[in-house]
């Protein structure tokens, strides 16, 4: 890792301190509930940022990993396993302590998954599927690929709407907390809140590193290459079917541990976590701030999420996020970070005539 890198990672964990030290001093502690949230969101963010940034790949479903990961390790962990305690399998994990009694809101015991058993699955059916869905859609570009990753998400979209064990439209609640060690929970509770803000940008740092690792090493260069030429990286021995599945599947896993401990921390999972909507705001936050960079999407993914958590652009979120999207297309396609705002409108509404050529002129 270049020492610029490291700087960078150092900055970001002291940013981290004094944003919570800043919320400590002025007693406006709420704000952490978002920050933490907008944590778990960047975790999706980079891992979209790797593919497409580095692999070129568009993907508009992506909010379909993270429900796959909310959803299947809210419906281990939430679901009353005691009504089956004479079935073999139940008693097998029973007894290898993968299921827990717990005691819900009521009172009343129940025996259910522990997080990290539950966790576990979602990440491996993650995994499984985004495997399976990559080998065959990445065999379309441009268009062709960022439709068939739509319908995915749709699919997805669907599904959790129609089944009884995920809650249809309610979707699920009362989601007890991740575990990670004794004594370190990730919840909702008013009490940790400090101790979850830090294990949430905690995980944004591991991510980080990671994908800093892979840019750097063989594997980034041939991901680098793909992105600018998919035919002369192949032509250069690259296996592009193989590095872009790699990729494709890292950054599933990415959205589904995103889901994963948000669902835990929020004690509950909707619907809306898994709409079409979602995934254009997951685009949209990786094109404004520069696609080939972790950092800007990173800065840009917490400015517009801490804003539209906040309710500051009201009941036009999606709108904003869409109108965001096209301007950035239109003056800015390798993000606001690297826009020369005057030159860019110049170009665009006075557009400079193309020279013709000395042959032409002679003729």
């Amino acid at each position: 890792m270049s020492t610029k890198n490291i700087f960078h990672l150092a900055a970001l964990a002291a940013l981290v301190i004094l944003v919570q030290m800043g919320t400590a001093w002025t007693e406006t502690g709420y704000y952490l509930t978002q920050l933490t949230m907008i944590a778990y969101y960047s975790l999706l963010i980079i891992g979209l940022c790797m593919l497409m940034g580095y692999a070129g790949q568009i993907s508009l479903g992506h909010a379909g990993f993270f429900g796959i990961g909310g959803y299947i390790s809210a419906a281990l962990t939430s679901h009353n396993f005691a009504p089956y305690q004479s079935n073999p399998f139940v008693n097998f994990l029973i007894s290898n302590g993968l299921l827990v009694g717990r005691t819900d809101l009521y009172g009343e015991t129940l025996l259910s998954f522990h997080p990290w058993p539950a966790c576990i699955i979602a990440i491996s059916f993650t995994f499984i599927t985004a495997f399976i869905i990559g080998i065959p859609v990445l065999k379309l570009k441009g268009h062709y690929l960022a439709m068939a990753t739509l319908g995915f998400g749709i699919i997805i979209y669907r599904v959790v709407l129609a089944t009884e064990a995920f809650g249809e439209a309610d979707g699920l609640s009362e989601v007890p907390g991740f575990e990670l060690l004794p004594g370190l929970v990730v919840s909702g509770d008013f009490d940790a809140r400090i101790e979850n803000y830090y294990i949430a940008w905690g995980f944004v740092l591991l991510g980080i590193v990671l994908l800093l690792n892979l840019t750097n090493s063989r594997v980034g260069r041939a991901l680098r290459a793909i992105h600018g030429s998919e035919e002369a990286a192949q032509a250069m021995g690259v296996n592009t079917a193989r590095y872009k599945l790699y990729i494709f599947v890292l950054s599933a896993v990415f959205a589904a541990l995103a889901g994963v401990f948000l669902t835990h921390y929020n004690g509950g999972v909707g619907p809306s976590e898994t709409g079409i909507m979602k995934s254009v705001r997951y685009v949209a936050i990786v094109s404004i701030g520069g696609m080939a960079n972790i950092w800007g999407p990173l800065i840009m993914g917490v400015i517009l999420n801490f804003m539209s958590l906040r309710g500051l652009l009201g009941s036009y979120d999606d709108v904003v996020f869409g109108v965001i999207l096209i301007l950035v297309m239109l003056f800015a396609p390798h993000g606001i970070l690297r826009l020369n705002v005057w030159s860019r409108l110049r170009l665009f509404f006075f557009p400079t005539p193309a020279k013709s050529s000395p042959l032409k002129e002679n003729q």
